[in-house]
């Protein structure tokens, strides 16, 4: 087996940028699991942390949230961190849900010191009816708390990293997959003991529209990037650092079903992650073609780098 693949690379700065690959490696090639989705990547204190669910299939009560470390220029062996199991119910009889979704988030030190790395994941029978849990690590990755379930109705950034504010708040894109694909936000200024909801920002009725992805903007305003059920890549705007949301509208970018990630560069470009493929309905494909593209203002972007492109 091999999976969980980690590729660096680089953007130049003309308006077609060229990418140069600096490197490509797979974290493991057997594991105790044999299938395993939705990675996250966080650069903690001591280094680079991968986490990604893993078990028999998605969906398979087995399915844990598993973490590994890149340590002396080489990852450690996988070890799960979170399961689903739960107390024993009124007959004695424990039992066990599905792992989903794990986001791994740092956030900046605070008077000079290191905040705990967040791990943040879902556990439940399906999307519709899962529930947010967190757990967060002090020495970069190698240990991690009892985890804790989140506030009924928080669920956690559903897939894509969260933004931390300026003030230091961390603002998380989330969103239901109940009563059609929907949208909303959650915000937390304690590094997740208490949090505050915003939206859904949108009715499902244009768009059923998942997965945010938060870029920022000069001058407070933010902007997203989704997964959607209608074939584009769909996308909304803040002007005042979350709050407030513009009607979901498409970008152009087609989307066949399938999960985009995106990130504001340092210099203040955008990457966004995706499968430049179409594709609609509940059921995805087009999958076999992974993308880059890179914009200066989240609205016109260029084709930068196939990542993959091979049948299944």
């Amino acid at each position: 087996m091999r999976s969980v693949v980690l590729v660096a690379l680089i953007a130049g700065g003309c308006s077609v940028p060229k990418v140069k690959f600096l490197t490509g490696e797979f974290i493991f090639e057997t594991a105790e699991f044999p299938r395993c989705h939705a990675s996250t990547i966080a650069e903690s204190r001591d280094g680079l942390v991968v986490a990604w669910f893993g078990g028999a299939h998605e969906k398979s009560p087995d399915v844990g949230i598993w973490i590994s470390r890149r340590v002396a220029d080489r990852w450690t062996t996988p070890i799960e961190v979170a399961n689903g199991v739960q107390p024993a119910d009124t007959n004695n009889q424990p039992h066990r849900y599905p792992c989903w979704n794990p986001v791994l988030f740092q956030p900046a030190p605070v008077n000079g010191v290191i905040q705990p790395l967040l791990l943040f994941y879902k556990c439940g029978p399906d999307p519709e009816q899962w529930w947010g849990m967190m757990t967060r690590s002090h020495d970069g990755g190698i240990g991690f708390e009892s985890p804790w379930r989140l506030p009924k109705g928080i669920d956690g950034p559903v897939k894509n990293k969260p933004i931390q504010l300026a003030g230091g708040d961390i603002l998380c894109g989330s969103s239901t997959e109940y009563a059609g694909w929907r949208i909303h936000f959650e915000r937390t200024s304690d590094l997740g003991k208490t949090w505050r909801r915003i939206g859904p920002i949108h009715d499902a009725k244009r768009f059923n529209a998942i997965q945010p992805s938060i870029l920022v903007h000069p001058g407070n305003r933010l902007q997203i990037l989704c997964r959607s059920k209608e074939g584009s890549v769909v996308t909304s705007w803040s002007e005042d650092l979350g709050e407030t949301w513009t009607r979901p509208d498409a970008t152009g970018l087609p989307n066949p079903n399938s999960g985009t990630d995106a990130v504001t560069l340092a210099d203040g470009r955008h990457l966004l992650v995706y499968n430049h493929t179409r594709g609609t309905g509940e059921f995805p494909s087009g999958r076999d073609m992974l993308n880059v593209a890179i914009s200066h203002d989240g609205k016109k972007w260029y084709a930068a780098a196939v990542l993959e492109r091979a049948e299944g």
